[in-house]
């Protein structure tokens, strides 16, 4: 009878965890992952989480136009309050596993056509651009 009430009362301690992870890739890979202003790592990486909600993502790479976006980590229905208690109380290991991908733009070489047509493409907007604040 003992060991029994012992059981009963160790097993809420020895409950299980929630893991949470999100793992972050781009093509192409070896970009400088920035999450909320912290720098995680070269994709393809993987880093814990702590709460659910919108995550500020930043990817730079030589070559390639950076990215700076936003995304939402939701929260699966285990981990709604008052459920997750009951998952916190389990005896085993919950994981929840986000997967960001992104792919990125590579920048024109300089000295290609493709780089003369985007910087002419630019030298036409700031002319009118200018010539609309001249009122022309």
């Amino acid at each position: 009878m003992k060991r029994a009430a012992a059981l009963l009362l160790t097993v809420p301690v020895l409950g299980g965890c929630l893991e949470r992870t999100v793992t972050i890739t781009s093509e192409p890979p070896g970009a400088l992952v920035i999450l909320n202003d912290e720098e995680i790592g070269r994709t393809p990486v993987e880093t814990g989480f702590k709460h659910f909600g919108v995550y500020d993502v930043r990817l730079q790479r030589e070559g390639f136009e950076p990215i700076a976006t936003e995304r939402e980590a939701v929260a699966p229905f285990w981990e709604y309050p008052v459920i997750d208690l009951f998952a916190i109380a389990a005896p085993w290991r919950i994981k929840t596993k986000l997967d960001w991908h992104f792919d990125m733009t590579e920048l024109p070489q300089p000295g290609t056509a493709e780089s003369m047509e985007a910087e002419s493409e630019l030298f036409d907007r700031a002319r009118s651009l200018r010539d609309a604040s001249r009122g022309q």
